[in-house]
């Protein structure tokens, strides 16, 4: 049965800073890298067919930490390819020049696809204030409408319900086309936009998703049986 395995991404340096990120594009901390390494080696003997991550570095090293812990000794490649919108020049030349010989081996490469409707939710004016600034500036109770509420975005930013408008066309032209067709993915984003797409799979109501939490570093497997999304590991 094919597999859809989420993980976000281990801790941050913002994370750690307590700062609000979004698409601040900020790597890991040792913690983060420790945590991605430990979810990579709970996922080491469970096949992974492809990959796909956010185009921000903290999800890349994630999926890169985990996959060195794996024992198919598959090498993952970072796919370009045309989307067939208007590209630079060098953008063209990415596409192009990363292809493997025609004649060449693939049986030993695991591909790996950078997509932006991964990205973590854009959090608007409040990208790289302290939380417990903004939470003394504005109230506590505005900050946590801001950050959990499903359909309430901070100042010039995304809400939930937004970042679900481009995760899930997403799952559902790209990710589960793919599980359908028998792979298991591996899909390292962040904590909101793995929380829309959980909250799809599970059916979870505007209030339930309130409340869900996605830890750093932890894989977290879904399964479809009879019908549903079951998650069986996290």
């Amino acid at each position: 049965m094919a597999s859809l395995i989420l993980m976000r991404h281990g801790q941050s340096m913002w994370n750690a800073a307590n700062l609000f990120t979004g698409w601040v594009d900020v790597p890991l901390t040792q913690t983060g890298i420790d945590e991605a390494l430990a979810g990579g080696r709970t996922l080491a003997d469970i096949r992974i067919d492809e990959v796909h991550t956010s185009t921000l570095i903290r999800a890349q090293m994630t999926a890169m930490l985990a996959l060195s812990q794996h024992n198919s000794g598959k090498t993952p490649v970072i796919q370009y390819v045309d989307s067939g919108e208007t590209m630079s020049e060098n953008e063209g030349k990415m596409v192009a020049w990363s292809q493997l010989n025609q004649d060449a081996d693939d049986s030993n490469i695991l591909p790996v696809y950078v997509s932006w409707q991964l990205n973590e939710r854009m959090y608007g004016d409040l990208q790289g204030m302290n939380k417990q600034e903004t939470r003394d500036k504005f109230g506590a109770e505005q900050v946590k409408i801001w950050r959990r509420s499903f359909d309430t975005p901070p100042p010039n930013g995304e809400s939930l319900e937004l970042t679900a408008a481009r995760t899930i066309p997403y799952l559902e032209s790209v990710l589960l086309p793919a599980h359908d067709s028998g792979k298991n993915l591996f899909i390292a984003a962040h904590g909101n936009s793995l929380r829309s797409i959980i909250m799809h799979l599970e059916g979870l109501s505007e209030e339930e998703v309130l409340g869900l939490e996605v830890p750093t570093g932890v894989p977290m497997i879904y399964e479809h049986q009879d019908g549903s999304w079951k998650r069986t590991m996290g």
